[in-house]
């Protein structure tokens, strides 16, 4: 008999069982018969029973369409299938750079507003992010108006 390989072994260790009685649950809760979520999601039926019996491992991707279908979070399937950690925290930074519908120019621009955001939340910021606060205030009542640059920034 062969051995296991690493990629099984850790497989083995899941609870498929449990991922399956929750995806029915969620099924059951969004009042979706398992005919209806295989044709909103494009998996075959007999698959997604298969699942639910905790007799199949659904890869990432059909978690993924499973949750979209479901509206409820791919991460938690994800979490529950072992594919991440449960101490696994997500970063607003990684999904803006994940997120297929923005432009690079919009992603650049808010990992920018993102990291002034952490940045001003700091402790030692604070002090720093107010004064700059009341000064770009003093600057918008008595400055020229602005106009905006193509990727939405202001200009003066």
């Amino acid at each position: 008999m062969q051995a296991p390989s690493k990629h099984n072994r850790h497989m083995a260790r899941i609870d498929m069982t449990s991922l399956g009685a929750y995806i029915k649950e969620q099924r059951t809760s969004a009042e979706l018969s398992i005919r209806e979520l295989a044709k909103v999601t494009g998996l075959s039926n007999p698959y997604l029973s298969q699942i639910e019996r905790g007799i199949r491992q659904p890869s990432a991707q059909t978690l993924s369409r499973v949750a979209d279908a479901l509206r409820i979070s791919a991460e938690q399937l994800y979490v529950r299938a072992g594919f991440l950690d449960r101490n696994h925290e997500s970063s607003a930074r990684d999904a803006i750079a994940a997120d297929p519908h923005l432009t690079n120019a919009q992603r650049t621009l808010l990992i920018e507003l993102y990291d002034e955001f952490v940045t001003a939340a700091e402790p030692s910021a604070k002090p720093a992010a107010a004064k700059s606060a009341t000064k770009s205030t003093a600057k918008k009542t008595t400055a020229k108006p602005t106009t905006t640059t193509p990727d939405h920034r202001t200009k003066d």
